[in-house]
């Protein structure tokens, strides 16, 4: 193994700046790693090796040549199979779309290209997204690489899995009701779910439209949070493909702007108990930014629980609707994981045009009635999830006495996704069987800069990535 696969993004593409590494060196390293890997983690759906190494050849002649570089020049990473790549299948998992090849990239796709980062391929995830745990009939399970019986997550699982593991600098992943940020907490490395439109959503499958439109977003991963950073600015920006796109410039929090925040903290919303060790990571993220001078006190915002219930009602029951045209007379293609998302929303009353207004109205009402709360504490600290990374198949964990069921372990992100917040997450603590666990930091619509400025500070207070014991 090369510990060139565990730089810093940024610290590789200043190495490469500097003549210290070659591209080609640093993404065959990746290549290598992720071979070697694949038996074990499944983390990748495809390796471009032979296209990959020619861009990296590219990337080396450019710098020999003195030639202007972009701020990933050289960088190897990877993207989710939901989003398109030029040439690469964009499966999303699923039987129903075998063999799917865009003809051309995503947006943000293109703009990494544009930095000069070099696309080692596109990893796994559940069938059509709608899981938790990443595993599906066209390319089988991922494994987390704390531990190959637990799951990274999902839906951003195989991407999760590979930038932990080495097998790529950094990436990029989707997030409809936390599948960014789970993972991210589930395989210990960081995550961003922007604002939605933040960084345009265009080529991302499903569509990020209709009930989709305002919970589902694209975002970098990372294992570090000023690798986040760097792919933001790169990211980011408008594009008339993106419903909620809008043309906010890139501006970084500045050291008196995050001093005189106020932050407020809840190691629980009050419904749905978490663990132990969830709540000292909380608690340790809050006392670090304390200790740093930051005015941090215990605050949970009022309408969680509601505004989950909401969540549950535009992502599931309405996605449910956009997905039924889709599947049905395909029922025995499905994989287990996709016949489990949509057994539970056939277990609900239908859903009804005033059920469905009347989510839409309350979600905006929700919202404003946080952004209020928000006008005192502009960030929030809480925990990912009810639990650490949990065993292939599992499905209800006991805490403290009390039964935790699937769906509202998750409830911990849901909420952000409703309510359009963005948020991130950095490694904190480590659960009694040295499983990462994260801790969420949510911010206002728009202030990406300032979400993460304040989870650069707790990275660096409490250790941030580790390697996984592979």
């Amino acid at each position: 193994m090369s510990d060139l696969t565990y730089l810093a993004a940024i610290e590789m593409a200043q190495m490469i700046r500097s003549k210290r590494i070659s591209p080609v060196e640093l993404v065959r390293a990746h290549l290598d790693r992720a071979e070697k890997l694949h038996p074990q983690l499944n983390a990748m759906v495809h390796l471009e090796r032979d296209r990959a190494l020619e861009q990296a050849l590219a990337a080396e002649q450019a710098v020999m040549r003195g030639e202007r570089l972009g701020p990933l020049h050289g960088v190897p990473v990877t993207i989710k199979s939901s989003i398109d790549v030029a040439g690469l299948r964009c499966e999303a998992g699923t039987k129903l779309r075998a063999g799917c090849v865009p003809e051309k990239d995503a947006p943000l796709v293109a703009r990494l290209k544009a930095a000069g980062a070099v696309i080692l391929g596109n990893t796994n995830v559940p069938e059509m997204l709608m899981a938790y745990e990443t595993d599906n009939v066209l390319h089988g399970r991922t494994n987390n690489p704390w531990d190959l019986t637990r799951t990274p997550g999902g839906s951003s699982g195989g991407e999760a899995a590979a930038i932990a593991a080495g097998c790529s600098a950094a990436g990029v992943g989707s997030d409809g009701g936390g599948s960014i940020r789970v993972p991210a907490h589930f395989s210990g490395i960081c995550g961003l779910k922007p604002t939605p439109g933040r960084i345009p959503a265009t080529g991302h499958f499903p569509p990020c439209v209709g009930p989709f439109a305002g919970l589902g977003v694209v975002g970098p991963m990372a294992r570090r949070v000023r690798d986040l950073e760097a792919l933001l600015k790169v990211m980011a920006g408008p594009d008339e493909g993106d419903v909620c796109s809008a043309p906010v410039p890139f501006r970084p929090a500045s050291e008196e702007e995050v001093r005189r925040l106020r932050i407020g903290y809840f190691e629980d919303d009050g419904e749905t108990t978490v663990t132990p060790e969830t709540r000292a990571a909380v608690r340790a993220a809050a006392k670090a930014l304390e200790q740093q001078g930051l005015e941090v006190e215990p605050f949970r915002p009022e309408g969680l629980e509601h505004a989950r219930q909401l969540w549950w009602t535009l992502f599931g029951l309405a996605g449910g609707l956009v997905l039924g045209p889709i599947l049905a007379g395909h029922e025995s293609e499905l994989s287990p994981i996709l016949r489990e998302f949509v057994a539970m929303v056939a277990a609900e009353p239908p859903l009804t045009l005033d059920c469905l207004l009347n989510a839409l109205i309350e979600r905006d009402q929700c919202r404003t009635r946080l952004l209020e709360q928000m006008q005192k504490f502009p960030i929030l600290l809480c925990p990912v999830c009810a639990i650490p990374a949990f065993r292939h198949g599992e499905r209800a964990w006991m805490i403290d006495g009390q039964t935790v069921n699937y769906l509202d372990a998750m409830r911990y992100t849901q909420w952000f996704n409703l309510t359009g917040n963005p948020a991130a997450v950095v490694p904190v603590g480590r659960s009694p069987e040295e499983l990462p666990i994260g801790v969420q930091v949510v911010g206002r619509p728009w202030e990406e800069e300032v979400v993460l400025a304040v989870a650069a500070r707790i990275e660096q207070a409490c250790g941030g990535w580790q390697k996984p014991p592979l």
